[in-house]
């Protein structure tokens, strides 16, 4: 019986954060997680490393004991251990304190630790930030919708990149670094996205046109995936509402119950 109420009340503390103990075990944990991913960083100076490496090992020995015991409490006080275990924090979890212990087998496995930085997702619950969550999904949602419109502009993008390497492979020719097709298509990608890293460049009239037709036509490439998803959201947006009683994000077309707080949503019933 002390054991059920030593469980339910560690389970209310680590994986709840609606009371002040949830909230602030899971602060403390953030201030852990972030003071780790720093010190590894430090570690990474040759200087710092050098002079104070033995200190910096010390402390990410007992962050990593901390961390340890914490997934073994997850694992002892949730209701289904399989469930927290293959889920998407129950495994961040668990990578974040196995490269401290790779150490010992392979050298140079401690600069891994900085997977704990994923940990830091945990901050969309512990601040309540479902808001934000809830507009990722639109965003999915709007990505999946457009696809199939940006996989034809993408092959578009593909034709006219493979066009413009060709031409500017046989304006400026290898003397002047387009040395082969391949690398005039390189060159035409890096131009297009605006990147352009300068270490091949057009010297003639013709291919300094076509490059500045290029840089432009850059412009317009980026722009229309972004006009694509823009309207897709637009879309996603006018068939979802708040629920009067809780402020959840709802579909007008499919949802008869709000699935947060169970509320019949008026706009549906027929």
């Amino acid at each position: 019986m002390k054991r059920t109420k030593l469980r339910n009340r560690l389970y209310k503390t680590i994986f709840h954060t609606d009371t002040k103990a949830g909230k602030t075990f899971d602060v403390f944990l953030l201030i852990f997680i972030l003071l780790n991913v720093f010190l590894v960083m430090l570690d990474s100076v040759e200087g710092l490393h050098d002079k104070y490496g033995n200190k910096l090992l010390l402390a990410e020995y007992i962050i990593t004991g901390i961390f340890t015991i914490e997934y073994f409490l997850r694992i002892y006080s949730t209701r289904s251990v399989k469930s927290y275990v293959f889920s998407f924090f129950g495994i961040i979890d668990l990578l974040s304190i196995i490269p401290t212990f790779l150490v010992f087998v392979f050298s140079g496995a401690q600069s891994l630790v900085i997977i704990r930085a994923l940990r830091l997702l945990r901050l969309f619950r512990v601040f309540k930030l479902n808001r934000y969550t809830n507009q990722g999904r639109v965003i999915i949602k709007a990505l999946k919708d457009s696809w199939a419109k940006i996989s034809v502009f993408l092959f578009g993008v593909i034709t006219i990149v493979l066009v413009i390497g060709t031409i500017m492979y046989m304006v400026e020719g290898a003397e002047n670094g387009f040395t082969n097709i391949p690398t005039s298509i390189y060159w035409t990608i890096v131009t297009v996205t605006t990147v352009g890293f300068g270490d091949i460049t057009p010297v003639t009239a013709i291919g300094k046109i076509i490059a500045s037709f290029t840089m432009i036509l850059g412009y317009a490439i980026i722009a229309v995936p972004t006009g694509i998803v823009t309207v897709e959201m637009s879309k996603i947006k006018k068939k979802q509402q708040n629920c009067p009683r809780c402020n959840y994000e709802y579909d007008v077309d499919n949802d008869i119950y709000c699935s947060k707080c169970g509320l019949k949503l008026i706009d549906n019933i027929k």
